[in-house]
């Protein structure tokens, strides 16, 4: 029953406009940005990807931890194909984004990280969700459909889920492998 949830995403960040700040270049972002806190782990992953004549760019985003910021720096980076967001959390879990004109697409590989880590909850705030139970068992949230104009339908999208056997990062890897940038997304 979990397996499918929409995001209502349309008017998603009116309650974060305040927390979001405009910028233009993602190189220029990274020289102004403040040192790492202690929010963002050694393991986290946070990479923008997106697709313009012909072949995937990538970046490096400086805060895993700030869905919203992140949120803006893709659409400054929006091409036909819109930007999206691989996103790897302390080794458990992994979120992706995608902003494609004035859509915005959220996914959480489990709602139950929520419980115990901060931007996971920032995460269903932002795609009004609700929070899981003490309970429940892993779950992933948001649209499963993220990637699926890109090739990669909710079924593949699943199967990584639910591969106990792959790490976030190792998630995030086959993800961009399917997607066809995957060899810049190990480097």
């Amino acid at each position: 029953e979990h397996a499918k949830r929409g995001c209502g995403m349309a008017d998603l960040l009116d309650d974060h406009d305040d927390e979001i700040e405009e910028f233009d270049d993602l190189d220029a972002v990274e020289d102004k940005t403040e040192p790492e806190t202690h929010l963002t782990d050694e393991s986290d992953i946070a990479v923008a990807a997106w697709h313009e004549d012909g072949r995937w760019t990538l970046a490096s985003l400086p805060n895993a931890h700030d869905i919203p910021q992140i949120i803006t720096r893709l659409k400054a980076q929006q091409t036909n194909g819109g930007a999206l967001a691989l996103i790897a959390i302390d080794e458990e879990f992994f979120i992706l984004v995608r902003v494609l004109g004035t859509h915005i697409s959220l996914f959480l590989s489990d709602a139950t990280c929520a419980l115990d880590y901060e931007v996971a909850e920032e995460f269903l705030e932002i795609a009004d969700l609700p929070m899981p139970e003490d309970d429940d068992e892993s779950f992933p949230v948001g649209n499963l459909d993220i990637f699926s104009d890109l090739g990669m339908n909710q079924m593949e999208i699943e199967a990584i889920c639910a591969d106990e056997e792959l790490f976030p990062d190792e998630q995030l890897e086959a993800i961009a492998s399917r997607l066809g940038f995957g060899d810049q997304f190990a480097e």
